[in-house]
This record gives structure tokens, sequence and C-alpha cells, in this order.
């Protein structure tokens, strides 16, 4: 790998250790504050939200200056979001801002892999910062978990600062503190990341003009016979990933009777599933092997319905590592994909931002139904189960859509793999 690479793992590594802990810190700070149950469950599309409202500017912003200086600020909106809600925004509100940051980061945290590397480096960069992206999720539910378990909350509340009052009374408040500095780290190592020499696309001066580049960049991609299977799946799977990270916490809640620090430990073993797959992935899969594994994603949505009948503990850590290895093994190869075909198209920047706002819009859709229907009262697992038939059918739909498309146009979808392929060996 080029110099230069690992710095942007460091980064990626601290901010998204944050972004995980910070999820578990702000469930349960609407827990201690007896919010209902539809408002944790609606953390997770607020966290997206901004993923679809910005997706046609943060593209071209990716794109007008150096991916590291863009990644910089966008930490330090991170770190604005965790003050709004140690002193007093609506943890929601709060953390979608945060999530603002999240979706300025994203374009120029895979768009800077495209321009760093050659497409024969892009499934085990893939590789690389998806394993490393699980690792931090890992650590950081974890991080999360006993930042406001019973063990470090009362030792971080008894810090006090000689002659400043913090009104840091909350276990969930003084976890949100030490992830602030946490992102600062990770606003560190962006300052360390090198130029790619990649020539910059100033913004227009009308911004609004961007919103017609994007839809162009939208349809293109859709129209585009890789593209938009590669598209499709990678959208659902993100949607489903998005939203298992609430799923999980209320599911162990209600058929284990765990607390935040207790599930989310939980969470952290889905990770090291997906982490496994994604190292599999990089290691067997070629560029051009992405939609043959379509399949595995029916596979995924079957094994959510089936954690209902899970109520042990020792059965439920081999079944999520499962579940989590099938998501990772997907997408690794799928997103090599879709960022190869999105680059040759139209850019790396802005192809990144068609893909977090088809794939956060997913995340958003399937975690507002899911709100929405617990905040009507349908138990959670009949939530789950329903979660889990639209998982499945839904790319059962997109796997015929695939092989209508080798059937209709066989010719073209040939020659897009033989070009993945070209690519891959003169890269």
């Amino acid at each position: 790998m080029k110099r230069g690479f690992f710095t942007i793992m460091s980064a990626q590594f601290f901010s998204s250790l944050a972004d995980n802990a910070l999820f578990v810190a702000a469930v349960q700070l609407l827990r201690t504050s007896q919010a209902p149950e539809w408002q944790q469950a609606a953390l997770v599309p607020m966290f997206a939200l901004f993923y679809v409202v910005l997706a046609p500017f943060v593209g071209a912003l990716a794109d007008s200056m150096p991916k590291g200086r863009v990644m910089l600020i966008s930490n330090f909106v991170k770190v604005l979001g965790c003050l709004l809600m140690l002193f007093g925004t609506h943890p929601l509100m709060a953390y979608a801002l945060v999530g603002l940051g999240a979706a300025a980061y994203s374009p120029a945290k895979y768009g800077i892999l495209t321009e760093l590397l050659p497409a024969s480096q892009l499934v085990k960069a893939n590789g690389w910062i998806e394993g490393l992206t699980i690792a931090s999720i890992i650590l950081g539910v974890l991080l999360g978990g006993q930042l406001v378990g019973p063990m470090l909350s009362p030792w971080l509340l008894a810090l006090d600062l000689p002659l400043i009052s913090t009104n840091i009374d909350t276990a969930p408040e003084a976890a949100i503190s030490v992830l602030i500095f946490i992102y600062l780290l990770a606003a560190w190592f962006n300052t360390h990341i090198p130029l790619t020499g990649v020539p910059l696309r100033p913004l227009p001066k009308r911004v609004w003009s961007l919103l017609p580049d994007f839809w162009s960049c939208n349809r293109l991609l859709w129209r585009d016979r890789l593209g938009q299977i590669s598209l499709a799946a990678t959208t659902l799977i993100w949607g489903v990933a998005g939203n298992l990270r609430f799923i999980v916490l209320a599911w162990a809640s209600v058929a284990l009777g765990y607390s935040v620090t207790q599930a989310s430990a939980l969470q952290g073993v889905v990770a090291i599933g997906m982490a496994v797959g994604a190292v599999v992935a990089s290691m067997r899969m070629r560029l051009e092997d992405g939609p043959r594994v379509i399949t595995l994603g029916i596979g995924m949505g079957l094994l959510i319905i089936l954690l209902i009948f899970i109520d042990n503990v020792w059965l439920a850590a081999p079944f999520l590592i499962l579940l989590g290895a099938l998501g990772g093994f997907l997408v690794v190869p799928m997103n090599a994909l879709l960022q190869h075909r999105g680059h040759n198209l139209m850019g790396a920047g802005r192809s990144i931002a068609v893909q977090n706002f088809n794939e956060q819009a997913c995340i958003l859709v399937l975690g507002a139904a899911y709100s929405f229907a617990t905040g009507m009262g349908l138990p959670t697992f009949a939530a789950i189960t329903a979660f889990g038939l639209v998982i499945a059918a839904v790319m059962w739909l997109i796997k015929r859509w695939h092989a209508r498309n080798c059937v209709v146009h066989r010719e073209e979808i040939e020659r897009l793999l033989e070009v993945a392929r070209n690519d891959k060996m003169h890269g």
C-alpha cells in the first residue's frame, strides 16, 4: 500500500470508534431520561438524515478540496454535536448534527482510496478499511457500554476540573465528554494525510446548481448494468447493518433481559462476524466477482427472523457472528465494484456521495419504519420478523434483476466485466 494509506486508516478507526461509542451513550442518555422506545430507535434514522439531505453537495465538496482537510472539518462538526448533547440539546437533534459530520466525512474517506490506489488494490483496500471499521465498531460499542456502565462511570463522574463547573452529572454525559477527545485524536491524524495530486474540482458559485448534477450522477449509476446491481445490493446491506445496531439492543433487552452495557457486547459480536467475512472476501474475491454473492443477502434476511427464537447467549453469540460474516463477505466485493464503476463514470467523490445517499436513505426508511412500528405498539419480535422478511424479499428481487440483465444485456455485462479485469491487471 502507498504512503499515507495507514494514516487514513488510523483517522478512520478513531472517528468510527467514537461514532459507535456515541450511539451507545445516546441510547443510555435517552433511557435515563425516560424517553419512549421509539425515540431510541429513531437515533438510527436521525444519524442518516443529513446523509440523504446533503448528498448532492458533500460529494462535490469532497472533490473541491484535499480530502484530508474535508475529514478534519467533519470531525470538528462531530465534536460540536457532542457539545450540544452535553449542554441540553435534545439527543436526537444533536446526534443528527454528528450525522452531518459523518455525511461529509464519508465521500472523502472512500474517495481518497480511488485517488491513492490503483484499481487492482481496491478490493484489498476495501477489505482493510471495512475490517478496520468493523474493529472500531466492536471496540466502540464495547467502549460505549463500559463508559456508561457501573465500573467506569462512577470514576469518570468523580473527576473534577479546578475552578471549572462542567455540569456533567450522569454516566452518559461523562461518556460523551471522553468521546470528544477521541474525535480530536482522529482530527490530528487527518492533518497528516498526504496530498494525492489529483486535480480538484471547484465548487460552483451557485451551490444549487449541484442538484441537477447530483441527480444526473445518480441516474447514470442506476442505469449502468453493473453499477445498478452493486448499488442496489450495497444499499440494502448497509440499510440492514445500520438498523441492526438498535435491533440487537432491543432484542437483547426482551430476549435476554440485558442492560445497554451488556447488550453492547452483542453488537460487538455481530461486528466480529462482519470483520471475518470482510477479511475472507478481500482474500478470496476479485473485483468482477461481486454479483455472484447476492444470494447471501437473502440468507441474511432469513437469519434475522431466526433471531426471535434464541433466548440463550451461548447460542446467540455464534449465530450473530454468522449473521455478521454474511454481511461482511457480501459488502466488500460489491463495494469495490461499485467504487470502480462510479470512479469511471463520474469521479470518486460524486460516486461515493450517490452511494451514501442511497444507502443512508435505506437506513432512514427502514429505521423510520421500525421506529414507527414500535411507536404504534408492535412487539419487538414481530417488528424483527417483518424487518427480516422485507430484507429477504428485496434481495431476492435484486437477484432476479441481475439474472435478467445477464440474459437481455449479456454482451454489455461481459464488456463491463472485461473493463474491470483489465483495470485490475494494469492498475
